[in-house]
């Protein structure tokens, strides 16, 4: 149903789609002129060409038509005419072109190249080859993962046998130049900052701890060469 019009209503609103109104449940018309109910659509087949059994019994083929068709200039031939006649370069082939025409054959079904069929032995099956079956019986029996077990053990005994032979070559011996590098003195700390008055004191007392442990050291010289075998302050002790 059409929404109602106000107004005058002219022919030309019912064929302009930018004046058509949608009818309500239906779609849109686009305002376009259909024939009658009577009217059938397509065209119809006049042929009569004997249908099915007609082309079960005659079998027609066709055959390539070269009427009105030009043969085409055969470049190839014209460049390998030029080069034998003695030109090579673009300017003398371009002449001997302009100068020279050969065509090319006309194309026939006779023509036509067809590949050579390969020669498949008579014994030959296509497909893939079936997997063969897994035995039950080795399954059952754990033959699988006792197989794995022996290759893991024959694995492990030649990297056993590889670490021993290494072993056997020995330790290499040190030299001087890697216990320098192994033994590198450690960095020393840096020492705190210190005003230079409170430097220079702390080298005064340590000029007067050594004067005071002067006679300190003196004896204990004394003592040992006294101590000391083949010493003359020893024979001169045993004389006293």
């Amino acid at each position: 149903m059409e929404s109602p019009r106000v107004g005058v209503v002219r022919e030309s609103m019912l064929h302009r789609p930018l004046l058509i109104k949608p009818a309500l449940g239906k779609t849109k018309s686009r305002g376009l002129s259909y024939p009658g109910p009577d009217f059938v659509f397509g065209t119809a087949t006049t042929v009569q060409d004997g249908g099915v059994p007609e082309a079960i019994s005659s079998w027609h083929t066709h055959t390539m038509s070269t009427r009105n068709r030009e043969a085409e200039r055969d470049f190839i031939a014209l460049n390998r005419e030029g080069v034998k006649s003695g030109l090579v370069t673009a300017k003398e082939l371009q002449q001997y072109r302009a100068t020279h025409d050969i065509r090319q054959q006309p194309l026939t079904r006779e023509g036509f190249r067809r590949s050579a069929p390969a020669r498949i032995p008579a014994d030959a099956s296509f497909g893939i080859t079936n997997r063969p079956s897994t035995p039950i019986s080795e399954l059952i029996e754990y033959k699988y993962a006792q197989r794995w077990l022996e290759e893991q053990q024959a694995k492990d005994k030649i990297l056993q046998a590889h670490q021993h032979k290494k072993a056997q070559l020995g330790r290499i011996q040190d030299t001087r130049t890697t216990l320098l590098r192994k033994s590198r003195p450690l960095p020393e700390a840096p020492s705190m900052w210190k005003m230079p008055r409170f430097q220079q004191l702390m080298e005064r007392e340590r000029s007067v701890n050594l004067i005071k442990d002067l006679p300190l050291l003196i004896t204990a010289c004394q003592v040992a060469v006294l101590i000391a075998p083949g010493g003359t302050s020893s024979g001169h002790l045993s004389r006293s």
